[in-house]
């Protein structure tokens, strides 16, 4: 479980001793001892020696976590009377907001704060235990103080994981008959080779989420990027069918490492008053890989380059994300941060009574199972509102992987493009996705702000959820409309630029849908949105899996005007969903075991 910490502002403490950079998480005394009455400390600031004085809210001060029998203050080296220095304390606000994280599609999952996590962190921290805390707003260890260039830099570089992940992940779509030629498999092995990749995130998830609140962002970076260089090495080597496939499938779990991780970047970097435009823009990174994929595969066939050299991209592209990982990104996962400063204080003091909070909390390995294996899949049968939207999420995620089967029977077959031409027709999607951000950033998040502002006036602090759903109202019937559109502009005799554009609108309405999506799931089950969302992508993995596997016999069966609209049909049946939610929300809401 990981924990998002606050600190208030305090003086200027850039001159203060390593020991100052610690928590008793006791209030400080007015005196060199701690004046302590059943545990309870007073709140009176001392003068100190360096001139420092500290004040802090009574909330601060409810629950502290200081030895009552251990020293308060330190001797510092330096000191200019050779007594003792008050030491920096800091405590925990009475209430904590708790962190987690798992696969966002590059998103991040708040977990709101919950009294019993709160009441075990405290009956672990011990009266032997002083807990290590971020030293003040300014304290430069803490990922929110970083510049914001820094940031921005930080949060680039994470859109570029998940960018080089999704781009391996629709990249064999351009060379699927080379594949057949050299191995002598059908259509089908050849569209398995491409989306067993995704299979993989099926796994992945439940992988990468639970090791990086255990060891930290970076570490489950390094490693899971290596690996999954090297299994793109293999699928460069392979010299059968089966190599591709298990390859492919091994590259995919490991490639679900940054889809996991890199939205946890984001949140680890950003506060949530200002991670809704980082999250928006960094949100384009898994639209723009699939719709490059395409574009790179189609062009290496079309100049008659081997297909192994598209698997040699791939590892290059891997690479080098492992290099920016090695090189430029550093730890930003707080609870490991903390956990490395009370090592270092512990070492260099020789004292082992500090602890990072990290380390007070102790989570059974029975429970931590429960919850990662079986608790999203019984909640995903309790909760209506979660099943009802993995099931449209999952089709929406299912015709992205789709369309790189459709699209060739339409600009390949249909217009006489080749594999590089017929790739560039992806673009559309992705700048649809790119004027979808704009809309989030520029008109429905201000608006979200406005109704949250609006009720806070009149004494409600929580927005209702179903605010969050405006979104997907729009969403919804645009990807209906797009596909028959699509359908019905696929003639040959129809210029290729409708159905192109057609495209656009598909990739227009498939992000409005995730961010919809993503962002009531969190609102609605707050401490269980982490569970709700691990639950929605595995199923929706398992879509984008499956979908091409019967997109090639779909098309030819039914022609593409006929299969399009299918699709069309599907989402025009599931449009009203949103606006149902949206009326009867609150009430299922009340009914439910999860739901907030």
């Amino acid at each position: 479980m990981a924990v998002q910490y606050s600190t208030t502002p305090t003086a200027d403490h850039s001159n203060m001793d390593l020991e100052k950079q610690v928590s008793s998480s006791a209030g400080e005394g007015a005196t060199n001892t701690s004046n302590s009455t059943n545990g309870e400390y007073s709140e009176k600031a001392p003068a100190t020696s360096t001139g420092h004085s500290h004040s802090r809210s009574k909330t601060q001060a409810s629950i502290g976590f200081a030895p009552q029998a251990s020293p308060q203050y330190i001797p510092a080296e330096g000191s200019a009377d050779g007594q003792p220095r008050p030491m920096r304390t800091f405590s925990r606000r009475d209430r904590m907001e708790l962190v987690d994280s798992t696969h966002l599609f590059g998103g991040d999952i708040e977990r709101a704060n919950t009294e019993n996590h709160l009441e075990r962190f405290q009956s672990q921290a011990g009266k032997d235990t002083v807990v290590v805390h971020w030293e003040g707003e300014d304290d430069r260890e803490n990922p929110f103080t970083w510049s914001r260039a820094y940031r921005w830099f930080l949060t680039l570089l994470a859109g570029l994981l998940v960018l080089n992940s999704t781009f391996t992940s629709s990249a064999p779509s351009g060379i699927s008959g080379q594949l057949q030629a050299e191995f002598g498999f059908g259509r089908e092995v050849a569209v398995l080779s491409l989306s067993i990749f995704v299979a993989g995130y099926c796994v992945g998830p439940l992988l990468w989420g639970p090791l990086s609140e255990q060891f930290g962002r970076k570490p489950v970076f390094v490693g899971a990027m290596t690996v999954y260089t090297c299994f793109n090495v293999g699928c460069a080597l392979a010299q059968n069918t089966a190599q591709i496939l298990v390859f492919r499938f091994l590259a995919g779990t490991f490639a679900a490492s940054p889809l996991t991780n890199s939205g946890g970047v984001i949140a680890d970097l950003w506060d949530a008053k200002t991670r809704g435009v980082a999250l928006s823009l960094f949100s384009l990174a898994p639209f723009a890989g699939p719709a490059l994929g395409p574009i790179v595969s189609g062009f290496i066939t079309v100049s008659g380059t081997d297909w192994r050299w598209l698997f040699w991209t791939c590892t290059l592209f891997s690479g080098t994300c492992l290099a920016i990982v090695v090189f430029l990104i550093p730890e930003t996962y707080a609870p490991i941060i903390l956990l490395r400063k009370a090592k270092r204080i512990r070492k260099e003091t020789g004292d082992d009574r500090y602890k990072a909070p990290i380390e007070l909390v102790k989570t059974d390995i029975k429970e931590k199972l429960h919850n990662t294996l079986l608790k999203p899949f019984i909640m995903l049968v309790q909760e209506p509102m979660l099943l009802v939207m993995t099931i449209y999420l999952s089709f929406v995620y299912g015709i992205v992987y789709l369309l790189f089967e459709a699209f060739p029977f339409v600009f390949t077959l249909g217009h006489g493009f080749n594999e590089g031409i017929s790739g560039l027709m992806f673009l559309p999607f992705f700048g649809g996705g790119v004027a979808a951000v704009l809309l989030v950033v520029f008109y429905f998040n201000p608006k979200y702000g406005k109704t949250a502002d609006k009720l806070r006036s009149e004494g409600v602090q929580r927005v209702p959820p179903e605010q969050r759903l405006y979104v997907l109202m729009v969403g919804a019937p645009a990807l209906s409309i797009a596909f028959f559109w699509f359908a019905w502009t696929s003639y040959p005799s129809v210029s290729f630029v409708s159905p192109m554009m057609a495209g656009s609108v598909i990739g227009f309405a498939v992000l409005l849908a995730f961010q919809g999506v993503f962002t009531y799931l969190l609102d609605v089950y707050l401490a269980n949105a982490a569970t709700a969302l691990a639950v929605n992508t595995v199923i929706r993995s398992l879509a984008g899996f499956g979908f091409p596997l019967f997109a090639s016999q779909m098309y030819e069966k039914l022609n593409p005007q006929w299969a399009s609209s299918l699709l069309g049909f599907i989402a025009l049946v599931m449009v009203p969903i949103p606006f149902v939610l949206f009326k009867f929300g609150p009430k299922i809401r009340a009914m439910s075991k999860h739901a907030m």
